[in-house]
């Protein structure tokens, strides 16, 4: 089924409407660029919670790793430190700001990383509309 839209007046020459597809070179740099900007983002918030759970938890640097990791990939908090009382329920506290905040990272992440594929994809659908979309030859 052919595209069609109502056109009130003259239609717009579609060279002049819109700017041509950039080269892969361009899309290349641009997912570069999204992934340095995830690998940075998930980064710092790995470095959040190995803080806090280092700090909060008076764990290792190792165990804040991996405590902090399996929180922040969506694996889910593993078994509890051998903590009691107050310092448990800190830490509960925490892991549970912290797991917010890696979901929303994550959502976050996954829109950067799919961002210029997506950009691609809509521009090359743009194009190909305006290619079917122009009015018929009035020459004859």
């Amino acid at each position: 089924m052919p595209f069609y839209r109502r056109v009130i007046g003259a239609m717009p020459d579609p060279e002049i409407m819109m700017m041509p597809m950039p080269p892969r070179r361009v899309f290349a740099l641009r997912m570069l660029r999204s992934g340095a900007i995830a690998i940075g983002v998930i980064g710092t918030g790995l470095l959040i919670g190995m803080t806090g759970y280092h700090w909060l938890g008076r764990l290792g640097w190792e165990e804040s790793f991996y405590y902090s990791s399996m929180i922040l990939s969506g694996e889910g908090p593993p078994p509890d430190p051998p903590l009691t009382g107050a310092a448990l329920l800190r830490l509960h506290i925490f892991a549970g700001f912290y797991a917010l905040f890696s979901g929303v990272t994550f959502i976050t992440m996954v829109g950067i990383l799919f961002a210029p594929a997506l950009h691609r994809f809509l521009h090359a659908f743009h194009l190909e509309i305006a290619a079917h979309d122009e009015p018929p030859d009035q020459t004859s």
